[in-house]
């Protein structure tokens, strides 16, 4: 059952304050919670509280028992799935048969990927020759950053957090999250289940509120806060970027997107079709790495709009529970007022509405949610407002192409680099595509394929840092040589 109030968790205990602000669902925008807004007062104690864990009981754990408490943690998330499916999707409004199948059982992974990352770690080890004519030993050792603040979005709360938290814990730091305004929920739920498997107190902590003047700001300009992680725009991740230079922290931004799918003639058709059509309007686009700009080798750009077209036209628009809905709703009211704000720009510069570009007709209570059509554009210059500027919604602009440089050029040229998906049956042309797309990750033939040991991040505006497997161990940890004369 939901909980009506959601409060901070702070040093082992749920905490209220004075302020409180709207949980609102997106799919009818009816308000179905309170949620206890931290002040100054409760980031200080919360990391207090992390950095009192790390000289403590956690800080002496051993890795053994650290582990055993991970793998303990991915038990109670899972033996509590549907409650964290029911606070996922009343916070994001997603299709249940989505979260159930992404979110929540990669939430719990996350621990469970990290704690094995940690345990198979190794180190280096040389043997080196002394000027007197004796031996030295130089070896390596790990040791946790410290505290890390964590900076989640609204998109796959559980998911995108716990990426941060697994490994933050498994190399044995602590944490305060602020998790966004937007879907307070499943992070609230967190602290419950680190309770009930004995995770010593403070060493996970969550904060909510906003960001300016408020918990953001107070988390991420602490000077006790040793480390920033913070998936979200680049505008915020750029604010964060500033406050962290002062007393010079390591961060790792993941940020924005304007990713490019690349679809040659030769590709197997059908399963570019799927393919893109999850990218663009899964999570109803509302992923960090889905697909706003489409080029397509002209042979067969004609079939490929209308196939996108049908697809799109199929896609049933629907509350949560029923398992025949394809798309949910936008986060909120705000962000969907910013994607017709982009149906309305795509419009004025003269784009042609392939399908959508409006707001569907709901019934009852969901005509206040926030609801938008699948939209595909063509006819575009590469200069567009809706070509070049990261929306987050479930649109794409789909263009043609004749030739490898072209598309090259075309999809490079973006201020984002964050990933790409390249559709071809010609192997050595997908190797040297990839090779050539400025991008943090390259798929081909395939969209959202993730083995978690691999390395993530962007390029260009789209992040600083890599994290996944023993990438994250080195934002994580600080990797100190011991030398010793023998």
């Amino acid at each position: 059952m939901l909980q009506d109030k959601i409060l901070n968790f702070i040093n082992g205990e749920f905490v209220a304050t004075d302020k409180w602000f709207e949980n609102r669902t997106p799919i009818s925008n009816a308000v179905i919670g309170q949620v206890a807004e931290a002040g100054k007062a409760e980031v200080d104690a919360a990391v207090a509280a992390a950095q009192a864990a790390l000289k403590g009981p956690w800080g002496k754990m051993t890795l053994a028992k650290r582990v055993e408490l991970l793998e303990a943690l991915v038990a109670e998330i899972n033996n509590r799935f549907d409650e964290f499916l029911e606070a996922e999707c009343a916070d994001t409004g997603k299709p249940r048969s989505l979260a159930s199948h992404i979110d929540i059982p990669r939430g719990a992974a996350n621990f469970k990927v990290f704690a094995d990352v940690i345990k198979n770690v190794p180190g280096e080890f040389f043997d080196m020759a002394t000027p007197d004519g004796g031996t030295a030993i130089n070896y390596t050792f790990r040791s946790p950053v410290g505290v890390v603040g964590v900076i989640c979005p609204w998109n796959l709360p559980l998911l995108l957090m716990t990426w941060k938290v697994g490994p933050a814990l498994a190399c044995g730091n602590t944490v305060v999250v602020k998790p966004s305004e937007e879907t307070p929920r499943t992070a609230a739920l967190l602290g419950e289940v680190m309770n009930k498997v004995g995770i010593p107190k403070g060493v996970y902590n969550v904060v909510h509120g906003f960001g300016p003047n408020s918990a953001g700001e107070f988390l991420t300009t602490h000077p006790d806060v040793d480390a920033i992680t913070f998936t979200g725009e680049t505008r915020t991740g750029e604010i964060i970027n500033r406050a962290a230079s002062v007393g010079s922290r390591p961060v790792s931004l993941e940020m924005g997107g304007k990713n490019a799918a690349i679809v040659f003639a030769d590709c197997d058709f059908d399963a570019a079709i799927e393919g893109t059509l999850r990218s663009a309007f899964a999570n109803c686009g509302q992923v960090c790495l889905g697909t706003e700009r489409v080029y397509v080798e002209r042979p067969i750009f004609e079939k490929f709009v209308a196939a996108m077209k049908a697809g799109a036209e199929k896609l049933k628009i629907g509350v949560p529970e029923d398992p025949a809905t394809g798309m949910g709703p936008l986060i909120s009211k705000e962000h969907q007022n910013k994607v017709l704000s982009y149906f309305q720009i795509a419009k004025e510069e003269g784009a042609t509405i392939v399908t959508g570009g409006g707001v569907p007709d709901m019934p009852g209570e969901l005509k206040d949610g926030c609801w938008v059509q699948p939209t595909i554009w063509t006819g575009l210059p590469e200069d567009a407002r809706v070509i070049k500027e990261e929306i987050f919604g479930p649109c794409c602009h789909i263009a043609p192409f004749d030739s490898e440089d072209e598309v090259l050029e075309k999809a490079n040229d973006n201020i984002y680099g964050l990933a790409t998906a390249i559709w071809t049956k010609d192997v050595s042309r997908a190797n040297r595509v990839a090779q050539q797309m400025e991008v943090g990750i390259a798929w081909v033939n395939s969209w959202f394929l993730r083995d978690l040991r691999t390395a993530f991040g962007g390029a260009k505006q789209s992040g600083i840092g890599r994290e996944g497997g023993v990438h994250s161990l080195e934002f994580y940890t600080e990797l100190k040589n011991i030398c010793i004369k023998l």
